[in-house]
């Protein structure tokens, strides 16, 4: 999956979220609307279709956006491709709030199924003999929007079914091992799309097969990291006021003047080589940077590591 907006496109701002259209859709689209051609009397119908799916992916995107801000995360971008899209959500570190981020998308496309149906059984008895091309563009939107409901909730890493998954888990096995889970399960789910895509000559659903591999071995590494920082001594007198995560105890951070490592938790966010004082500090768990006073007296939770700290 495309993780910047490089190479992309700003289309419009919406509720505050940007869209934006990677380059390569244009190629991807005059190459799929060519390849459709003599479905329709027209080939403007052809591209008519093929914007619908976009639309639909569009909408998905935004039920995570959304979803995730309702919870209280940052959703800020969405990037379209020509393999679907991405919503770049970032929600709080919680099972509950990660997996409504999650749920909203693919229950987007499953509130359309009705509504596509009611629209299509409308318009069969006049359209469909008037304008037969509306009525035939009605059907191929409804099976696409079914296509990516199933597709999108297979039980793979890191598709939504595979992320979803995970969250459920992390209920009961936690953060680390939730997500070990989930791409060991994700690499297995993968074998079986790369062996499809072989069987129907895909090549680009083989290159989507690609994408899912290295998110899943991406997500491997990042379980490994976490279990290792579970075994950490803690700070339990500090939590982030984000994630509510208490920092390790270790020399994690680095002074941005003369480059050394130090526990900033310890010389209260001072750089015992330089002496410089830092007004915010970063958690290693989320990202996010509090001045040292706000990381005092908050509710302290088991905390865990999503990222290499330095």
């Amino acid at each position: 999956m495309p993780n910047s907006r490089q190479g992309s496109v700003h289309l419009f701002r919406f509720r505050g979220i940007d869209v934006f259209l990677h380059w390569s859709w244009f190629l991807f689209a005059i190459f799929e609307i060519n390849m459709r051609a003599g479905r329709y009397s027209s080939m403007v119908w052809n591209v008519v279709e093929y914007l619908s799916l976009f639309l639909i992916v569009l909408l998905h995107e935004f039920g995570h956006a959304l979803a995730c801000r309702q919870v209280g995360g940052n959703a800020n971008n969405i990037v379209l491709w020509p393999l679907g899209g991405v919503a770049y959500v970032d929600p709080p570190p919680r099972p509950g709030a990660v997996l409504w981020s999650l749920a909203a998308g693919p229950l987007v496309n499953v509130v359309l199924i009705p509504v596509i149906l009611v629209v299509t059984k409308l318009m069969h008895f006049g359209l469909g003999l008037t304008t037969p091309d509306f009525f035939v563009l009605l059907q191929a939107i409804f099976y696409i929007n079914a296509a990516l409901l199933i597709f999108n909730m297979l039980p793979i890493y890191p598709l939504d079914g595979g992320q979803i998954l995970r969250a459920l888990l992390w209920f009961l096995m936690g953060r680390a091992r939730s997500l070990m889970v989930a791409t060991v399960i994700g690499f297995i789910g993968v074998a079986g799309l790369i062996l499809v895509a072989v069987r129907i000559g895909s090549v680009w659903f083989g290159v989507l097969s690609v994408f899912i591999l290295l998110n899943c071995w991406g997500g491997l590494k990042q379980s490994v990291r976490l279990l290792r920082a579970a075994k950490m001594p803690r700070h339990h007198e500090f939590s982030c006021p984000w994630c509510k995560a208490s920092p390790p105890v270790g020399n994690f951070w680095r002074c941005a003047h003369c480059r050394a490592p130090f526990d900033t938790f310890a010389s209260n966010a001072t750089c015992p080589n330089c002496g410089t004082h830092f007004d915010v500090t970063r958690c290693l768990d989320c990202g996010r940077m509090y001045p040292m006073s706000e990381w005092a007296g908050q509710i302290v939770a088991t905390p865990t590591l999503s990222d290499a700290p330095l």
